[in-house]
């Protein structure tokens, strides 16, 4: 192993002492519960059981009211509104068959929301996105907490989806789980064109009707948008982790290998319950091994910078405490390997063409910059991550994969990759702790040190951008009480087009927020997430038109060049709306996720994370604790290894 992630792993396990031994004692318990018992449904009481199987179609019943057969829960995000989760419609029945065939049986259990960020860009039901997450969470715990099932397959993609659907696995952590993908989109119109596309409206060049068939040509068919953003950001995430089953995340919706893998995920699930011959429980699956494969993936690729707050909270799940500090140092160490929008011009099939996870993974392996002595979902050791599925006279194999990459302007080796180190850094100074994604960053836009325009709300700067007031003058854009505790930490992507187009002019030009941006940030250089927020009280809430910000994502550091005694002499300005005034599109109803809301470093959630305030945390701003209980919740003992998934 490299040294320096094997460190990081270390430090990782020593903090997480405490909370990951709790966390396991308890799962450990149910996982031993449920092996002496037999499947779950054995224990209910004979009316509880008999609610259980009421609906179930005939041919499943005799299962279901026997005790022999093991019960698959499958939790799906399925609507026909998101392209990703259309092809979902029929994955319930495919994978019932699947699981059947396999000696077991399976219902499905509950089902979970699933917002899109792209249709809510710019509008109220952003607000309500980063907390769906912690919906989602909890809308799994309750698809699970009939105590019917004794596996889950769990279907989501997109943004908020993926992150919830494992922390509430992680609460069943002596569950084994697996994510089952639906694939990526086709490739539509080249992300050139429609960014170019983009743009060209921003300066009102073009009219709405061939803005909107440029999306639509790019956005077009089932299957998720085909960008690097934070959704296919967590598909190569649940891969590196060993959730997936190896080499499934990027085919393509409505293929045979897509039906194929779909029905291996039904018959694996089987097979890893507590009474198959490879038990293997999400929640000792989920290690600091794991935790650190899945950052180390995400800075190698220039994925989204959503994850700098869904690992914390995921991690969190298994009791297990990251943060920034530990990216921060996996960054200097994992190069950047991959160039796909909107880090470049390709897109993720591109990848998947190039050689894709396969060769990632490898190549990341062989450098020692994964850890490859994990479990997962196919068996133990990421080494079967390096494997191709394919169909071979209507079967179902897998196959290494031999060579390289196949096309070095998507997908490099480590021994000559695009940087030297990975596409997300973190920035401190007197404003606090942010987040810059500098992958897709040119380098000569890395620092910039301008005056401050301040917008409390993004509109009033499309507003300032429409009348011509952002022309001609270098600026740093200053978007406050965005963050968790303010309105839910929306993304602020629309603000893109308007500075990109001002960046193209030769203006100077950077964004610093307490908000998100969105796993498609792209060229213009910003510093998110920033923590303390404004409404908890963050500098940020300080600054005024006219100061000096400096942002160096390269050394990574964000200062705001006023004097501390003048500093000291401010009051806050601005505020976020109140309760009262934040209501509409459903949001009054989440009044109570903006007082729970954690700080943006501890993942932003509202479950609350503990140990984050550690001894070995840096040169951090020590921010308090978020009240809260502590995630310790999922997993279950694996004992003697399991066997792997048959070739």
């Amino acid at each position: 192993m490299n040294p320096v992630i094997q460190e990081i792993t270390d430090r990782i396990t020593e903090r997480s002492a405490a909370s990951r031994a709790a966390y396991l004692e308890r799962i450990r318990r149910d996982g031993e519960a449920a092996r002496a018992k037999g499947p779950a449904r054995a224990h209910l009481g004979c009316a509880n059981l008999a609610h259980g199987f009421a609906g179930a179609p005939a041919e499943d019943k005799p299962a279901l009211r026997g005790t022999a057969k093991p019960g698959v829960a499958i939790v799906t995000s399925y609507n026909d509104m998101l392209s990703a989760h259309q092809p979902y419609e029929t994955y319930p029945q495919e994978l019932k068959r699947a699981v059947r065939k396999a000696g077991g049986v399976a219902q499905v259990a509950g089902g979970v929301p699933a917002m899109c960020d792209g249709i809510t860009q710019g509008r109220a039901g952003m607000e309500l996105s980063l907390y769906s997450r912690d919906v989602i969470a909890m809308s799994t715990a309750i698809a699970l907490s009939h105590d019917m099932f004794d596996a889950a397959l769990l279907l989501g993609v997109c943004d908020k989806i993926v992150p919830g659907l494992f922390i509430g696995a992680l609460h069943f952590g002596h569950l084994p789980a697996i994510f089952v993908p639906a694939g990526p989109m086709t490739s539509g119109l080249p992300n050139k064109v429609k960014a170019r596309t983009r743009q060209l409206f921003a300066e009102g060049k073009v009219g709405r009707d061939e803005l909107l068939d440029a999306e639509a040509k790019s956005y077009h068919s089932p299957g998720t948008c085909t960008f690097y953003g934070t959704a296919n950001s967590n598909q190569a995430l649940m891969e590196v982790m060993g959730l997936h089953l190896p080499g499934s995340t990027f085919i393509n919706p409505h293929t045979e290998l897509r039906h194929a893998l779909t029905e291996a995920a039904g018959r694996r699930a089987v097979e890893i319950t507590a009474h198959g011959p490879a038990y293997t429980p999400i929640g000792e699956l989920v290690t600091e091994k794991t935790i650190v494969n899945a950052c180390v993936a995400l800075l190698a690729t220039g994925g989204s910078t959503n994850h700098t707050l869904h690992l914390v909270a995921m991690a969190a799940a298994a009791g297990i405490v990251l943060t920034w500090d530990d990216m921060a140092c996996l960054s200097r160490v994992v190069p950047s390997l991959t160039k796909v929008y909107p880090n470049g011009q390709a897109d993720v099939n591109h990848f998947r063409d190039a050689g894709g996870m396969q060769v990632l993974i490898g190549d990341l392996l062989d450098a020692g910059l994964l850890h490859g002595d994990v479990m997962t979902v196919a068996g133990p050791g990421l080494d079967r991550y390096r494997e191709a599925p394919e169909l071979v006279d209507g079967e179902l194999v897998w196959a290494p994969v031999t060579g390289g990459s196949k096309d070095l302007d998507v997908l490099r080796p480590v021994s000559d990759p695009f940087a030297p180190d990975g596409g997300i850094h973190m920035v401190e100074g007197n404003l606090g702790r942010a987040v810059s994604k500098v992958s897709a960053v040119k380098p000569e836009h890395l620092v910039i040190e301008a005056p401050a325009k301040v917008f409390d709300d993004q509109l009033d700067l499309l507003k300032a951008f429409e009348a011509g007031e952002l022309d001609g003058q270098d600026f740093v854009a200053v978007i406050r009480y965005q963050g968790p505790s303010a309105n839910g930490m929306p993304e602020l992507h629309k603000l893109t087009p308007p500075l990109a187009v001002l960046l193209d002019r030769g203006q100077r030009v950077a964004i610093v927020t307490d908000g998100r941006m969105s796993g498609a940030s792209g060229k213009v250089p910003a510093a998110i997430h920033l923590s303390p927020e404004a409404a908890d009280g963050g500098p940020i809430a300080l600054v005024r038109d006219g100061d000096v910000i400096r942002l160096d994502s390269a050394q990574g550091t964000l200062e705001l060049l006023v004097p501390a005694e003048e500093l000291a002499r401010r009051t806050p300005e601005g505020r976020p709306l109140s309760d009262a005034q934040w209501v509409g599109t459903g949001r009054e109803l989440f009044a109570a996720f903006r007082r729970m809301a954690g700080h943006a470093e501890q993942g932003a959630g509202i479950f609350g994370v503990s140990g984050a305030e550690s001894p070995d945390h840096g040169p951090g701003l020590g921010f308090p604790a978020q009240a809260g209980s502590s995630h310790l919740e999922t997993g279950a003992p694996v004992g003697a290894r399991p066997a792997g998934l048959a070739r």
